[in-house]
């Protein structure tokens, strides 16, 4: 399987809620996600949720792109082609995978450029 066969004409929406990465051990019911590992816990939210003082880490302003097309497993390469892109026009990723998708936050003061990249790329991206 080629990712550029599902870059090409590929739905990407952009979601209006800019987003904090936040490191804490606080639950929030309400975020877009959670990852747990063995040494840390990372909770994605709506930045207007953040509460500073049960977040020992804060990272602000991320925009988030959902390619909105069932990404198989069985296919190779998908993120590190859509990474390298925006690499290229120095656009920083935040990467979470779902099972059947991929959400890529990228920096709210990137977004123009990350959407023109990926429209090279022969996405359809779409508010």
């Amino acid at each position: 399987m080629d990712p550029s066969e599902f870059l090409r004409d590929g739905r990407v929406s952009v979601s209006d809620v800019t987003y904090a990465v936040c490191l804490t051990d606080r639950e929030y019911p309400d975020a877009f996600a959670t990852v747990r590992d063995a040494d840390e816990s990372t909770v994605v939210v709506d930045q207007r949720r953040v509460d500073d003082a049960t977040a020992s880490g804060v990272e602000p302003g991320w925009a988030r792109l959902t390619f909105e097309m069932d990404l198989p497993f069985e296919l190779v390469g998908f993120l590190g082609v859509v990474a390298s892109a925006l690499a290229e026009v120095d656009v920083s990723v935040f990467v979470i995978s779902a099972y059947a998708t991929d959400h890529v936050f990228v920096k709210r003061t990137d977004l123009p450029a990350a959407v023109e990249r990926l429209e090279e790329l022969g996405c359809v991206v779409a508010d």
